[in-house]
């Protein structure tokens, strides 16, 4: 990792709320066209999150701790804030004095680029700031957020746009991809409520919408991506709904990482 650094551009994309086992069924079903080339042989890995919700998730993923292999440990960070005693930073790991990834990366030079969709990056009030004032530059509207049908395509636009803007420069972009994240129904269904059918429904829609960044992400420089959940969500399994609980359901998640 450390030797791609101002070598390469870095995309992030967590899709947010999306559980492992729809991940890893819309991939045995072929219905990840866009995502499916860069999966491993075996479709996605199955790891556990550093945290049950978005905004616990998000600040250890920025400081380096990404989703957890399942084997036994220590496993070798990508990158990582500088820590005493970390036993999975090693020697190609990129470590860095600052807090978190994209303040590192702005220091290095890199145009940090957050694209928000999840209520913890609207910029509204001071909560859903702190995590978008890491970026040099982050970007919400209503058509970026949950709610709207058609966010996975707004997003990839509005990073598009931010991408071409940075000309010469690298860019880290980061995208929270909102779609999966409830309400889900409107992608399989015609009304309420949201399903694991509906979830899976709207993972397939962000794939698709996916399909012109990568290519345009490939076209401009090589690009390492980490592509990943940021944590699940249950419906109905063992009485559970929604996230922020410690079940089987919400810790296991999706998670890739792939040069383009």
């Amino acid at each position: 990792m450390k030797h791609l650094i101002g070598n390469a551009d870095i995309l992030f994309i967590t899709l947010d709320t999306l559980r492992y086992d729809a991940a890893q069924q819309a991939w045995r079903e072929c219905r990840l066209q866009t995502l499916a080339p860069y999966l491993a042989p075996q479709g996605w890995e199955e790891r556990h999150s550093p945290g049950s919700f978005t905004y616990a998730a998000h600040h250890a993923f920025f400081a380096g701790f990404l989703p957890t292999p399942l084997a036994s440990g220590p496993h070798p960070r990508l990158f990582a804030a500088e820590f005493a005693g970390s036993l999975s930073t090693v020697d190609t790991t990129f470590t860095f004095a600052e807090a978190t990834l994209p303040e590192a990366l702005s220091a290095r030079n890199y145009r940090t680029i957050c694209i928000g969709g999840t209520g913890f990056f609207n910029q509204q009030n001071e909560l859903a700031r702190v995590l978008p004032r890491l970026f040099s530059e982050a970007h919400w509207t209503p058509d970026l957020g949950v709610a709207c049908r058609s966010s996975a395509e707004n997003q990839v636009a509005q990073a598009i746009r931010s991408v071409d803007a940075a000309g010469d420069q690298r860019v880290f972009l980061f995208i929270n991809i909102s779609a999966i994240h409830q309400p889900n129904w409107f992608y399989g269904a015609d009304h309420g409520p949201d399903t694991l059918a509906t979830h899976t429904a709207a993972l397939v829609a962000v794939d698709q919408a996916l399909h012109p960044l990568f290519q345009h992400l490939k076209q401009r420089a090589p690009t390492l991506a980490i592509v990943c959940s940021d944590h699940g969500t249950a419906y109905g399994e063992d009485g559970y709904v929604g996230h922020r609980v410690a079940h089987e359901v919400v810790w296991t998640v999706p998670y890739a990482e792939f040069m383009l």
